[in-house]
């Protein structure tokens, strides 16, 4: 009688994706905290079960061969309806497990939100990634988060949105006497593209038939106000993440007409997604944040 091989397992798809993210052994190893040998037999054992080579292996690392690449597109969707089947039967009477946050950095109730919830809802393993509107968006489409704080740009019909403010963009500049007409021709800084403020603020040069003298892109909005404030360009943020500034005497904030400094914060996630527990008292806890008053930290 043949003996019967050892049957696939998720931890094998979960080691083939990562090594085709990867590119190599020795990097999907440290990433897994696992010894080389143990995936390398792995992987060869897949090859094997599946009777047919999944990476091209050179000097520089492995490729994926043209079945490796079909099974890396099935990998990914069978990984995704583990994480929705673990989530799915969660208690709904005691949120638990991890929830995956994106949001931009000038959320200014971020840090009541998170409090509020990390407080109640002890067992959540909760985790915070940030970066610009467009970036966040893919993420939450792609499943690799739960929801995001992102500006509005426009509905996604894979996408529910979840008002949480409203704000005012203002243009920042040093404090030395400058019109709006002299502010066109300062250097503009600001975040990657698929920020939707710098979305607005280009909205506005397009329509004044002016061309930024120089975009000059930063990864934190702490080094963007520090160097605003140096006099070295302008930026357009949410006014409440610069009032205190203003109150100091360290920026003067500028004006533009409500098209483009009226921007609504959202919260997204994906329409077609489980809305498991610790997503829902996450979003409730948004919910109530709209009641409380916030102060922005110092810059």
């Amino acid at each position: 009688m043949r003996k019967e091989g050892k049957k696939m397992e998720f931890k094998d798809l979960e080691i083939f994706q990562k090594v085709a993210q990867k590119g190599t052994i020795t990097e999907a190893a440290k990433e897994l905290n696992y010894v080389q040998s143990n995936l390398t037999s792995r992987i060869q054992k897949l090859e094997a079960e599946l009777n047919t080579p999944l990476f091209n292996r050179h000097h520089r690392g492995m490729t994926l061969t043209p079945e490796g690449k079909k099974l890396l597109v099935y990998c990914e969707k069978i990984l995704l309806l583990k994480n929705e089947m673990k989530k799915v039967v969660q208690s709904k009477e005691e949120p638990a497990g991890k929830l995956e946050i994106g949001s931009v950095e000038t959320v200014i109730k971020l840090p009541v939100i998170l409090s509020s919830y990390n407080k109640k809802y002890k067992k959540v393993d909760l985790s915070l990634l940030t970066g610009v509107t467009e970036q966040l968006q893919k993420e939450v489409l792609n499943h690799r988060l739960d929801g995001a704080f992102v500006t509005e740009t426009g509905k996604h019909p894979d996408l529910i949105a979840h008002d949480v403010y409203e704000e005012e963009l203002v243009l920042i500049s040093d404090t030395t006497s400058k019109t709006i007409e002299q502010l066109k021709s300062e250097p503009f800084l600001c975040f990657s593209k698929g920020c939707g403020y710098r979305a607005r603020l280009e909205m506005w040069y397009e329509d004044q038939n002016v061309k930024p003298q120089k975009v000059m892109e930063f990864g934190t909005l702490e080094t963007i106000l520090g160097s605003v404030a140096m006099g070295l360009g302008i930026t357009f943020v949410p006014k409440s993440a610069v009032s205190h500034l203003e109150e100091k005497g360290l920026v003067h904030c500028h004006y533009l007409p409500k098209k483009y400094s009226k921007i609504n914060t959202i919260f997204i996630r994906r329409k077609d997604a489980y809305l498991t527990s610790t997503l829902e008292k996450f979003i409730e806890t948004i919910e109530r944040s709209s009641d409380e008053t916030v102060y922005p930290l110092s810059v």
